[in-house]
């Protein structure tokens, strides 16, 4: 069971979110509706993790995002889980930049992926649990973004494929059963790719972040 900070200004939605996390068996320690409640409730209830919108009152720019990152900086090691209305690789970007390398769990999902309930909670343990999960949505517009005659080209389409699969932290048990292939074909893959990006192949949430980098490094 995990304590959850809920920060989203839709009432509708904030009330569906409380009852899919306590269905899914966590407790909802605070739910509220602004970036300022939701930095007061993180400071009285120490929560496991927090989820929040991206854009919330006042001004509904990127108000979750900043308390977010605000709030990381304040309490070593949070793991925040970012809801967003639609791609914006400029938020996840913001997002992955401001937890710095050794920060605990992150993650940027679309809101549509709330109703995959399995999915969304699954996300939610591997936040909490300190990994780096993106929305597959943002991990397709990421690379799609990359320009064939950069090194982005030297990939085959199955190393495209895992390299999406890395960037939304997945690990090379998952990959494979993924793509229906063996465990050793996806780390053969994943040294090839390490290779012709000039990547540090460090297992884990560093992999996942030195994907990102490139990725953000290439779209620039």
């Amino acid at each position: 069971m995990l304590r959850v900070v809920l920060a989203e200004d839709a009432v509708l939605l904030r009330a569906g979110l409380v009852e899919l996390l306590t269905r899914g068996g966590h407790e909802v320690a605070a739910a509220v509706g602004d970036a300022e409640a939701l930095a007061r409730a993180v400071d009285e209830e120490r929560p496991d993790v927090v989820i929040t919108d991206v854009r919330m009152p006042p001004d509904f720019r990127d108000e979750g995002l900043k308390a977010a990152l605000e709030l990381r900086a304040r309490h070593d090691r949070l793991p925040v889980l970012v809801l967003s209305q639609y791609v914006a690789t400029a938020y996840a970007t913001q997002l992955l930049s401001g937890g710095g390398a050794g920060a605990a769990g992150l993650g940027y999902l679309l809101k549509d992926r709330v109703g995959e309930v399995s999915e969304f909670l699954d996300a939610l343990r591997r936040v909490a649990a300190g990994q780096t999960v993106l929305d597959p949505e943002v991990v397709r517009v990421l690379l799609a973004q990359q320009d064939a005659g950069r090194p982005m080209g030297r990939l085959t389409p199955r190393e495209r494929e895992v390299l999406a699969l890395m960037a939304e932290g997945l690990t090379n048990q998952a990959i494979a059963q993924r793509l229906s292939v063996t465990e050793a074909s996806v780390v053969k893959h994943a040294g090839n790719i390490f290779m012709k990006l000039d990547l540090d192949p460090a297992e884990g949430n560093r992999r996942v972040l030195a994907v990102l980098a490139y990725l953000r490094r290439e779209a620039s």
